[in-house]
């Protein structure tokens, strides 16, 4: 805080904003700044003895907006929230409306979305793989069942998903099963490469 003291001395002797930036080996723009501060703030060459770098500094600029980097409005843990994402249908949409729930003043949708690709970028890198066209399918059943209604005797029961994807394209195929058992799985492959070999080019 040295340099505003010095700028408000060399500007209380009549000296230019050039003059003083060259003085103070400072820009021009960083003289016109601070001495635009102090005026506002309404201080003027002498300070007042009591008055301390510390006391200064936030009277120059705390009161001229939120500090470097801070945010205006409430954020979530974004930690946290990367966490629920990995839990089975937790979409980031769901996470902002029990976000906007709790901070009704919050983030709007968009907003939140930026903010948190901005903090998972700051993550460890993932190793990023290349599928060549057509090389590799990838095969699983997924976590969570559907209904499954009989027709003829109206008993709903669980059916699980089966889900093929090509991993260049991620074209996908699905397939609901009775059960995983080794026949229901072989004949979900069948029907899968069946299904991609008639609707690839």
């Amino acid at each position: 805080m040295c340099c505003v003291r010095e700028i408000l001395r060399l500007k209380a002797e009549g000296l230019s904003g050039r003059a003083i930036a060259r003085s103070a080996r400072l820009a021009r723009s960083t003289v016109g700044d601070y001495a635009g501060r102090a005026a506002a703030a309404g201080l003027s060459w002498p300070l007042p003895e009591e008055l301390t770098d510390t006391a200064l500094e936030a009277l120059l600029f705390v009161r001229g907006g939120p500090a470097v980097g801070a945010r205006r409005k409430p954020e979530p843990d974004w930690a946290g929230l990367h966490r629920e994402l990995r839990r089975p249908g937790v979409t980031l949409i769901l996470l902002w409306q029990e976000y906007r729930a709790g901070e009704p003043e919050g983030y709007g949708y968009s907003r939140f979305c930026e903010l948190y690709q901005s903090w998972e970028s700051r993550l460890s890198p993932v190793m990023r793989q290349i599928h060549p066209a057509g090389e590799r399918l990838f095969v699983d059943y997924a976590d969570q069942t559907v209904e499954l209604v009989d027709g003829r005797t109206s008993e709903i029961g669980a059916a699980r998903v089966f889900v093929a994807v090509l991993g260049a394209s991620n074209y996908a195929y699905a397939e609901a099963t009775l059960t995983q058992t080794l026949p229901d799985c072989i004949g979900a492959h069948v029907q899968a490469l069946a299904f991609f070999a008639g609707n690839l080019p």
